[in-house]
């Protein structure tokens, strides 16, 4: 048995569980421990599992995996977090940081005390209004790969799909999201998918997550997916706002010269719930 300590921390309402190596030594977490970590109920609960250490000639060194207890693609929010997170260890210097994940470097910046500014890399694929077939009924999609792939479709479209949709609030964003994740088109790692609504110029939005397997209430580089395609689809102007499933907002900004994204940011509320240890 070891004894573990953790942090728990949210990102606009997307959860974590932080294990600094610093605390714990080096370690070796496998899927099955990180799956039952990340158990609501009967064990912390969480979206996501980030572990952290330091490395030479960066702030820190970023991993994370998903609730299925394997290693995922860039998460948005949880960088937001970890990025807190070295804030509050004394690792981040004059309010900005570089760190690495997956042997990439990242950048990002204390707005204040709560609001973490993180920033992307310019998108690896984009493509736009393609049409996917689903239940049998064609639906037009949007994809783009921002370090973790995602498929954004408009409200609109959905309820041209399914007819008896007409709450974006309520309809089941498992049911669909699950169709759409594994569809062919996609396979064989599969994509998360964004609903998204425009509406007083903010974006809506509700996420279903490839590895966490459900709905969360928020999604960081899906926020990020969903207003580059509002601006290349509807014309929305940087910063765009996007709200998320639990009422908070991310501000997505980024420049758009020569047909190129640049200068790519999110920014929103990160905080640590509480701390504590686990026995495993």
């Amino acid at each position: 048995m070891k004894k573990i300590f953790f942090s728990k921390l949210n990102g606009a309402g997307n959860d974590f569980i932080l294990l600094d190596e610093r605390l714990n030594g080096k370690m070796e977490i496998n899927p099955e421990i990180i799956s039952k970590l990340c158990q609501r109920r009967t064990s912390i609960g969480a979206d996501g599992i980030l572990l952290i250490s330091d490395i030479d000639g960066y702030d820190f060194e970023l991993k994370y995996f998903n609730a299925d207890g394997y290693e995922g693609s860039l998460c948005g929010n949880g960088s937001r977090c970890a990025i807190h997170y070295a804030n509050t260890t004394n690792r981040v210097k004059n309010n900005k940081t570089k760190f690495i994940c997956k042997d990439t470097e990242y950048s990002g910046e204390i707005i204040s005390t709560e609001l973490i500014q993180f920033n992307l890399n310019e998108p690896k694929e984009i493509k736009l209004n393609f049409n996917l077939e689903i239940e049998n009924k064609k639906i037009v999609g949007n994809f783009i790969d921002n370090g973790s792939p995602h498929l954004v479709i408009n409200y609109e479209d959905l309820k041209k799909m399914r007819s008896e949709i007409d709450n974006f609030d309520q309809f089941s964003v498992v049911e669909l999201g699950k169709k759409f994740r594994y569809a062919d088109y996609f396979k064989p790692s599969g994509t998360n998918v964004n609903f998204i609504k425009l509406e007083d110029n903010k974006v809506l939005i509700r996420t279903y997550e490839r590895g966490v397997e459900d709905e969360t209430y928020a999604c960081g580089t899906g926020s990020v997916a969903s207003a580059m395609i509002s601006f290349l689809n509807s014309n929305s102007k940087p910063p765009i706002k996007v709200c998320t499933k639990n009422k908070n907002e991310l501000i997505v900004d980024f420049k758009y010269i020569n047909n190129e994204f640049a200068d790519i940011s999110l920014t929103g509320p990160a905080k640590i719930d509480f701390e504590g240890h686990i026995i495993i």
